[in-house]
């Protein structure tokens, strides 16, 4: 696929009659990124459900390159997109069973590179025997933060089409954060990337972000024209960057 994702007025619910999505339309082209920010509970994480295919619509219809996405079946699908939640898991094995498990194919070099893109390799070297520093189930020797770079690392291993990201730097620092995002900008512009993120700061640059509220896509637009023209959106930033202002005030 070349990564060009369309939502048609698409509806859905997880119990009869009770939509959380109502008629979402939006574009993204290969390449682009599009960022979802709302409450909780306003439809993000449906709308990766949907893409994903651990549901299908209740109404309307996603199409990839123009193909409606219900009649592939569900290896081509997967297998083409980087899927990377929240929470991180570690399996038992060494650092570099861990990041192959996103690409059995892979060379150690491969794998190196997805470490390097995502900022997890200096971390990795740091460790007792690097990438051959054996890990036991759950990464019990790694911060949030490294299990977070560490599955992304491994998400980057399987060269996806689409990029989808579910909050999944939200215990990474943000320096680290804005270093991920420019490699994502400059390393693989022709990955489609949707981002869920919590810090503002996290999708500012992303090409569209749409401000979902109760299911509903409120607005669309880049980071400059939601703060003139959408309250909801310019709340949301200026809570978060007060409250990151804070501690150095305090200083």
């Amino acid at each position: 696929i070349r990564g060009d994702v369309e939502f048609h007025d698409v509806s859905f619910a997880y119990e009869k009659d009770i939509l959380v999505l109502k008629h979402v339309n939006f574009h993204v082209k290969q390449g682009e990124s599009v960022a979802l920010v709302g409450h909780t509970g306003s439809g993000k994480t449906t709308i990766i459900n949907l893409l994903s295919r651990f549901y299908n619509c209740t109404e309307g219809r996603v199409t990839i390159d123009g193909v409606d996405i219900s009649g592939v079946t569900l290896a081509s699908l997967r297998a083409q997109m980087g899927l990377m939640m929240q929470e991180s898991f570690v399996f038992t094995g060494t650092v570099m069973d861990n990041l192959r498990y996103g690409n059995l194919a892979a060379g150690d070099e491969e794998l190196i590179r997805a470490a390097e893109l995502v900022c997890a390799d200096g971390f990795i070297r740091a460790l007792p025997h690097g990438y051959d520093t054996v890990l036991t189930e759950g990464g019990a020797m790694l911060s949030q933060g490294e299990k977070q770079l560490l599955a992304l690392a491994r998400t980057m291993a399987s060269d996806p089409k689409i990029l989808i990201l579910d909050d999944s730097t939200s215990a990474v620092d943000t320096k680290t954060d804005k270093l991920i995002r420019s490699a994502f900008h400059n390393e693989i512009p022709d990955t489609t990337k949707i981002i869920i993120a919590q810090r503002v700061a996290s999708v500012q640059e992303s090409d569209m972000i749409l401000v979902m509220d109760h299911g509903r896509i409120m607005a669309a637009g880049t980071h400059e024209q939601l703060l003139e023209n959408c309250d909801e959106y310019r709340s949301i930033y200026e809570s978060q960057t007060k409250n990151q202002a804070q501690p150095e005030e305090l200083q």
